[in-house]
């Protein structure tokens, strides 16, 4: 690939960004959208952070490792049950970040 090609490339996928990110502020409120969609739409965040988290937690060097030895899904357990117990979003990060580097200085 030429020097050309990936400068083009760039300026390419940098206007498709600005495109689909302005899109939604320049249409403002001319579009409206229906209440269900909207409701459906509440879900999106929590949907895309379980997608890019859960595979983490499940793979091991690629391979599928659901045992004891897999350090990311031990803290990743212990955390959410201590969230279920302190319901604090930054003790469960620290509380995770912790059993975690324990767990593999240990194992």
């Amino acid at each position: 690939m030429s020097e050309t090609e990936i400068w083009l490339v760039i300026a390419l996928l940098g206007l498709a960004t600005f495109i689909a990110r302005s899109s939604f502020w320049l249409a403002g409120q001319h579009i409206h959208l229906p209440k269900r969609v909207q409701e459906a739409l509440r879900y999106a965040p929590a949907c895309a952070l379980a997608a890019v988290i859960v595979p983490d937690f499940l793979l091991n060097n690629g391979q599928m490792a659901l045992g004891f030895d897999n350090p990311k899904l031990m803290a990743g357990i212990a955390a959410t049950v201590f969230f279920l117990v302190k319901s604090s979003m930054l003790l469960t990060i620290l509380f995770g970040m912790v059993v975690y580097t324990l767990i593999r200085l240990y194992l």
